[in-house]
């Protein structure tokens, strides 16, 4: 069958529909016609019992859907909880962690991606946040190892004032996950094509840089009752794509 979103992985941030169980969310990832997730953490949950994670891992195969990206999570000071998510995600055969590592994780965070092989992605998370702009995300990554990298946030971006787009160009092959999603007037999430961002523009600088991870779009609006937002807004990608 031929994808309707090539280059491009098209998943979901599961995050877009955080009042689903897991079961739920995997299912309406299909029904969506997507086979690709970014993971949040409450649907799999890293400070379960590991006994339980296998299970979870076997749950989401049923349901033949990939989980490319895990997060977003926190690192700090503690090495220990950091290896607890490295050693979940390495088991469910994650690639990617989207991330807000605190400077201090910085000493062990290399050390770590290189033990499990994945990668962490420093995810911008709008206005007077740790990483709010593009310089400091840049500023976070000089002089780490490529297996640090950016989660982009293009809502987020949009709302500190950042083009997503330029943010493309500068990390370039250094982008290993997106969140895709559309923002008015710096203020208010909306469904893709009818806020601020050029969503034509920002999936062409994408494929100029030939991203390979998972291009979540993440929605965060009407919780409750997500799926027709949501589809709106996978239409809206598939209309974009026609335009590159």
């Amino acid at each position: 069958m031929q994808n309707p979103y090539a280059p491009f992985k098209m998943g979901i941030q599961s995050y877009s529909m955080r009042k689903m169980g897991l079961a739920q969310v995997l299912n309406a990832t299909r029904s969506l016609g997507l086979n690709y997730i970014e993971a949040y953490i409450m649907h799999l949950p890293h400070f379960s019992p590991p006994e339980n994670w296998a299970g979870l891992k076997k749950t989401v195969a049923q349901a033949g859907i990939e989980v490319l990206a895990y997060g977003v999570v926190g690192f700090d000071a503690n090495e220990r909880n950091a290896r607890t998510i490295f050693e979940f995600a390495k088991l469910m055969g994650i690639p990617v962690i989207t991330a807000d590592p605190a400077p201090e994780s910085f000493a062990y965070l290399p050390r770590l991606c290189e033990e499990f092989r994945i990668y962490v992605a420093i995810h911008n998370h709008g206005p007077r946040t740790r990483y709010d702009t593009i310089r400091s995300v840049e500023e976070a990554m000089r002089g780490q190892p490529e297996w640090i990298g950016a989660c982009i946030d293009s809502g987020h971006f949009l709302r500190s004032g950042e083009d997503p787009i330029e943010a493309v160009r500068r990390f370039g092959k250094r982008v290993y996950a997106v969140h895709l999603k559309d923002v008015k007037n710096r203020t208010q999430f909306t469904i893709l094509g009818k806020g601020d961002l050029d969503v034509v523009g920002f999936l062409r600088a994408l494929k100029e840089v030939e991203f390979q991870g998972c291009l979540a779009l993440e929605y965060e609006e009407n919780p409750d009752d997500p799926l027709p937002d949501i589809r709106a807004c996978l239409e809206a990608v598939r209309a974009a794509l026609k335009r590159l």
